[in-house]
Protein backbone atom coordinates (compact mmCIF):
# COMPACT_ATOMS: atom_id res chain seq x y z
CA UNK A 1 0.00 0.00 0.00
CA UNK A 2 2.68 2.47 -1.29
CA UNK A 3 1.31 6.60 -1.38
CA UNK A 4 2.43 8.85 -4.26
CA UNK A 5 5.22 10.92 -3.29
CA UNK A 6 5.32 15.14 -4.34
CA UNK A 7 7.22 13.96 -7.37
CA UNK A 8 4.69 11.33 -8.32
CA UNK A 9 6.99 8.38 -6.83
CA UNK A 10 5.18 5.26 -4.96
CA UNK A 11 6.80 4.24 -1.89
CA UNK A 12 6.27 0.81 -0.23
CA UNK A 13 5.57 0.27 2.99
CA UNK A 14 9.52 -0.77 3.84
CA UNK A 15 10.09 2.46 2.26
CA UNK A 16 7.55 4.01 4.53
CA UNK A 17 8.75 2.57 8.08
CA UNK A 18 12.39 3.58 6.98
CA UNK A 19 11.11 7.21 6.65
CA UNK A 20 9.12 6.74 9.93
CA UNK A 21 12.24 6.02 11.96
CA UNK A 22 14.34 8.65 10.31
CA UNK A 23 11.02 11.13 10.99
CA UNK A 24 11.30 10.25 14.86
CA UNK A 25 14.61 10.19 15.29
CA UNK A 26 14.50 13.71 13.88
CA UNK A 27 11.18 14.70 16.20
CA UNK A 28 12.82 13.17 19.11
CA UNK A 29 15.75 15.34 19.11
CA UNK A 30 13.95 18.24 18.62
CA UNK A 31 11.83 17.39 21.57
CA UNK A 32 15.19 16.97 23.14
CA UNK A 33 16.37 20.32 22.75
CA UNK A 34 13.06 21.85 23.89
CA UNK A 35 13.19 19.72 27.09
CA UNK A 36 16.67 21.29 27.69
CA UNK A 37 15.84 24.79 26.79
CA UNK A 38 13.34 24.51 29.81
CA UNK A 39 16.03 23.35 31.75
CA UNK A 40 17.88 25.34 31.53
CA UNK A 41 15.89 28.70 31.71
CA UNK A 42 14.57 27.17 35.17
CA UNK A 43 18.24 27.94 36.11
CA UNK A 44 18.83 31.12 34.69
CA UNK A 45 15.37 32.25 36.42
CA UNK A 46 16.85 31.33 40.09
CA UNK A 47 20.35 32.72 38.76
CA UNK A 48 19.24 36.06 37.82
CA UNK A 49 16.34 36.67 40.51
CA UNK A 50 18.96 35.87 43.05
CA UNK A 51 21.50 38.08 41.26
CA UNK A 52 19.07 40.68 40.99
CA UNK A 53 18.20 40.70 44.65
CA UNK A 54 21.93 40.67 45.49
CA UNK A 55 22.43 43.73 43.99
CA UNK A 56 22.77 47.14 46.38
CA UNK A 57 21.07 49.83 45.64
CA UNK A 58 17.85 51.74 46.02
CA UNK A 59 14.88 49.89 47.34
CA UNK A 60 12.30 49.75 44.53
CA UNK A 61 15.56 48.10 42.87
CA UNK A 62 14.37 44.99 43.90
CA UNK A 63 11.42 44.70 41.87
CA UNK A 64 13.76 44.44 38.99
CA UNK A 65 13.94 40.82 40.28
CA UNK A 66 10.16 40.20 38.58
CA UNK A 67 11.31 41.18 35.33
CA UNK A 68 13.68 37.07 34.58
CA UNK A 69 10.79 35.77 36.50
CA UNK A 70 7.79 37.18 34.36
CA UNK A 71 9.85 36.83 31.05
CA UNK A 72 11.43 33.41 31.90
CA UNK A 73 8.37 31.84 33.06
CA UNK A 74 6.68 32.78 29.55
CA UNK A 75 9.63 31.61 27.74
CA UNK A 76 9.36 28.26 29.49
CA UNK A 77 5.77 27.95 28.46
CA UNK A 78 6.80 29.00 24.99
CA UNK A 79 9.18 25.90 25.01
CA UNK A 80 6.44 23.51 26.76
CA UNK A 81 4.01 24.70 23.86
CA UNK A 82 6.39 23.72 20.96
CA UNK A 83 7.46 20.53 23.01
CA UNK A 84 3.82 19.43 23.06
CA UNK A 85 3.27 20.25 19.50
CA UNK A 86 6.51 18.12 18.54
CA UNK A 87 4.62 15.38 20.60
CA UNK A 88 1.22 15.66 18.71
CA UNK A 89 3.71 15.40 15.55
CA UNK A 90 5.86 12.49 16.74
CA UNK A 91 2.34 10.80 17.04
CA UNK A 92 1.25 11.80 13.73
CA UNK A 93 3.93 10.19 12.37
CA UNK A 94 4.40 7.34 14.38
CA UNK A 95 0.18 6.27 13.57
CA UNK A 96 0.03 7.35 10.05
CA UNK A 97 3.35 7.11 7.95
CA UNK A 98 3.04 3.46 7.67
CA UNK A 99 -0.18 3.94 5.68
CA UNK A 100 1.10 7.91 3.63
CA UNK A 101 3.68 9.37 2.54
CA UNK A 102 1.91 12.70 3.15
CA UNK A 103 4.00 15.55 5.04
CA UNK A 104 6.96 13.70 4.36
CA UNK A 105 9.73 15.01 6.56
CA UNK A 106 7.19 18.09 6.99
CA UNK A 107 8.64 18.96 10.30
CA UNK A 108 6.10 22.27 10.70
CA UNK A 109 3.93 21.80 13.75
CA UNK A 110 1.45 23.90 12.84
CA UNK A 111 -1.07 21.70 11.72
CA UNK A 112 -1.69 20.84 15.14
CA UNK A 113 -1.79 24.43 17.00
CA UNK A 114 -5.87 23.95 17.14
CA UNK A 115 -5.17 21.00 19.31
CA UNK A 116 -2.77 22.33 22.00
CA UNK A 117 -3.68 24.50 25.23
CA UNK A 118 -2.65 28.50 24.80
CA UNK A 119 0.89 29.53 26.16
CA UNK A 120 -0.78 31.76 28.71
CA UNK A 121 -3.13 28.25 29.88
CA UNK A 122 0.14 26.41 29.31
CA UNK A 123 2.39 28.95 32.01
CA UNK A 124 -0.37 28.24 34.77
CA UNK A 125 -0.20 24.73 34.33
CA UNK A 126 0.67 22.89 37.05
CA UNK A 127 4.10 22.33 36.93
CA UNK A 128 5.09 26.33 35.59
CA UNK A 129 2.12 27.38 38.12
CA UNK A 130 4.09 25.89 41.20
CA UNK A 131 7.47 26.47 39.74
CA UNK A 132 7.37 29.75 39.09
CA UNK A 133 4.56 31.18 41.97
CA UNK A 134 6.74 30.16 44.25
CA UNK A 135 9.58 31.82 42.54
CA UNK A 136 7.56 34.76 42.33
CA UNK A 137 5.47 34.45 45.99
CA UNK A 138 9.19 33.91 47.63
CA UNK A 139 10.44 37.21 45.95
CA UNK A 140 7.68 39.05 46.64
CA UNK A 141 7.37 38.51 50.19
CA UNK A 142 11.41 39.75 50.15
CA UNK A 143 10.46 42.66 48.00
CA UNK A 144 8.06 43.73 51.18
CA UNK A 145 10.45 43.00 54.02
CA UNK A 146 13.22 44.87 52.51
CA UNK A 147 10.74 48.20 51.67
CA UNK A 148 9.17 47.81 55.24
CA UNK A 149 12.97 48.19 56.52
Amino acid sequence: MGGIGGDGMSFNREELKEFMIEELKIVQDIIKRMALNSFLIKGWTITLVVATLLLKGEKFQTFIAFIPILVFWYLDAYFLWLERLYRRLYDWIRTNRLNTDEYLFDMNYRRFIKDEQSRLRIMFSLTLGWFYGSIFVLTLIYVVLVLEK
